[in-house]
């Protein structure tokens, strides 16, 4: 079986760019293991991942709209899909390594709180260390997963869930990949959801985004991967040209105006506050009702970071449920004594 990935370094060594990462050089993790014979260690970083409880917890997860009810919105996994199929694609083209990097993109969100970027400002109010969904990926798979233990990632994909935000630079070519494709995929996809939802129409977005990237969804990806590959291909960088750049930066800024920061979109944002501080407030006084996995935690991390990890761990629907289970009274059965 060990011929297998013998295999696969040979593959790599033949195919990739010198400037991929290659599988055998990785820089490992932070406690050491044994080999698997027939995986290398992104491919076992990839599959880690998607069997993790965060992961599965991503599809009742809010991308724009909170706890939407038709079936065809973006959740937070259907996004993550989107991010690792985009990102794929732009390592395929420039010859760097899939493996890593579709381990980095299926990581990239597994932090995010519920209700989208508004759960994201709140949990930062709440927290005296502050709070942002990225540091907070890296801290699911080194610590909240397999009850404490974390999945002991290797550093390469670490490295890429932190820095795959705009502000981010990743270590890796294929770091920066995910960030470029998280950033194309959202303010694509985004917009077909606000449109869905009645919030703008095709019509809205400004001419000189459409005449560069394109008309629909599948039009400006492409625009975008390809113009990527143009500017990058046998280089040691991932970057757009300056026309395509230009304008995937002001579609995002519409984005941001129109749909992230509208009114419809924050419409709830004030329950979802007041729902995220009272639980808050409720579990810091009363950590004995956190799940045990999380009590574990407080004598190393206190008690206010704990709860910060357990709500923002929590689905849309099931922070409304806990929320409802605390505070609002249950009916009560009782026999009617009249008789």
């Amino acid at each position: 079986m060990q011929d297998i990935k013998k295999r696969t370094y040979a593959i790599e060594k033949a195919f990739l760019s010198p400037y991929a990462c290659a599988s055998e050089n990785t820089r490992g993790r932070d406690r050491q293991e044994k080999p698997c014979e027939m995986r290398t260690e992104f491919q076992r970083d990839r599959d880690r991942i998607i069997y993790c409880k965060a992961f599965m917890r991503l599809k009742n997860k809010t991308q724009v709209f909170f706890s939407p009810e038709g079936d065809h919105y973006i959740t937070r996994l259907t996004h993550t899909l989107d991010v690792a199929q985009i990102s794929r694609s732009i390592a395929r083209s420039l010859s760097l390594n899939e493996d890593l990097t579709e381990a980095i993109a299926l990581g990239h969100d597994l932090g995010h709180t519920p209700f989208g970027h508004s759960g994201e400002r709140i949990l930062d109010k709440l927290s005296k260390h502050g709070f942002k969904h990225n540091v907070q990926s890296v801290r699911v798979v080194d610590v909240l997963e397999k009850d404490g233990r974390g999945l002991n990632l290797t550093f390469e994909v670490k490295d890429g869930i932190l820095n795959h935000t705009k502000s981010g630079n990743a270590a890796t070519l294929e770091g920066k990949c995910v960030s470029l494709a998280d950033r194309i995929a959202y303010i694509n996809h985004d917009l077909d959801d606000a449109v869905r939802a009645g919030l703008l129409t095709l019509d809205d977005v400004p001419k000189d985004i459409i005449h560069v990237l394109g008309n629909t969804s599948k039009e400006r990806i492409n625009t975008a991967i390809s113009s990527i590959y143009r500017n990058s291909v046998n280089k040691n960088i991932v970057e757009m040209d300056v026309e395509v750049q230009k304008a995937s930066e002001h579609m995002r800024a519409f984005m941001f105006d129109r749909v992230y920061y509208s009114k419809t979109a924050k419409s709830e944002e004030d329950k979802a506050e007041r729902m995220l501080t009272e639980m808050f407030d409720y579990f810091v006084k009363n950590t004995g009702e956190l799940p045990q996995s999380y009590i574990n935690l407080i004598e190393k991390y206190g008690e206010e970071q704990t709860v910060i990890d357990y709500l923002s761990s929590m689905t849309d629907r099931y922070a409304v449920y806990m929320f409802n289970k605390i505070y609002v009274p249950r009916g009560w059965s009782f026999i009617d004594e009249s008789n």
